[in-house]
This record gives C-alpha cells, sequence and structure tokens, in this order.
C-alpha cells in the first residue's frame, strides 16, 4: 500500500499506525496510558487480531499472538518492538528527556532487552483480555 493509499488523519497526512496486541492486557492497558500522556493525536491504533493489521503487515502477519508491537510509518516502513515505540517518545509528556535517557550508552540497549522479555512473557505476568478486542476498554472498540 502506498503513502497515498493509507487513510489519512484530520490534517490530510497519511497517519503512522502501531500496531498492537489487543488480547494482552499489559498492551491494552500501555495504549491507554500512551494515549492520554500525548500531545500527537496523529498516531492510529489497530489490534493486531484485526484484518487491518494482517493487510497492513503483509508478510510480517502471522496468525496468532504477536511477539512484538508494529508502527507502520506513513512511507510504509514497518518498526518492531522498542524501536515501534521510540518514534511516539517526543510526543509525550516529558519524552524529551526519556529520549534524552536512551543517547546515555548502554541504556538502550538494556531497554530493548527489557522489552523483548516483557514481550516473551507478557501473558504469564500480566494476563489475557477477556474476550479480546471486543472488550478491550480502548476507545476505538465502543467499550
Amino acid at each position: 500500500m502506498t503513502p497515498a493509499e493509507r487513510p489519512d488523519d484530520p490534517r490530510g497526512e497519511p497517519q503512522p499506525i502501531l500496531i498492537y496486541d489487543a488480547e494482552c492486557r499489559l498492551c491494552v492497558t500501555a495504549k491507554a496510558e500512551l494515549e492520554r500522556m500525548s500531545r500527537d493525536t496523529s498516531v492510529k491504533w489497530v489490534p493486531y487480531q484485526s484484518a487491518e493489521a494482517a493487510s497492513r503487515l503483509g508478510a510480517h502477519y502471522r496468525p496468532g499472538r504477536p511477539d512484538v508491537a508494529y508502527l507502520v510509518k506513513p512511507d510504509g516502513t514497518i518498526e518492531r518492538g522498542l524501536d515501534a515505540f521510540l518514534p511516539l517518545v517526543p510526543g509525550l509528556r516529558a519524552g524529551r528527556w526519556v529520549a534524552a535517557l536512551f543517547r546515555v550508552p548502554l541504556l538502550k540497549p538494556l531497554a530493548y532487552l527489557f522489552y523483548r522479555a516483557i514481550a516473551r512473557y507478557r501473558y504469564r505476568w500480566f494476563g489475557k483480555v477477556e474476550g479480546g478486542r471486543e472488550r478491550c476498554g480502548c476507545r476505538d472498540h465502543g467499550a
């Protein structure tokens, strides 16, 4: 899909799309908090368990639970894992401070390790949202 075929935000520009696991309690809670804390409303949140996610991710999509979150940029580039969230950091309150922390040697590699551990064990540690995305509690699904 080309940038011109992507849905536009209210300003008429292509939107970045963050694809998250809508069956993961941690992921749904993090999504709600990031939406609440963000000054940047241009990001469109899409559940991994949707036809839109499968379409946007193409060959990157696998049925079942995703291993990581994905960010589909307006130019079609796909970022995964921690890299899917890093572009959102400057738009958060205190985001510039957090972005500055990632410039500290060793902190970014530790953050990648931390993300991988959380992603791997998120269901064991935080549980599953019962009923999946239909009852995830976010504003996108009418809860």
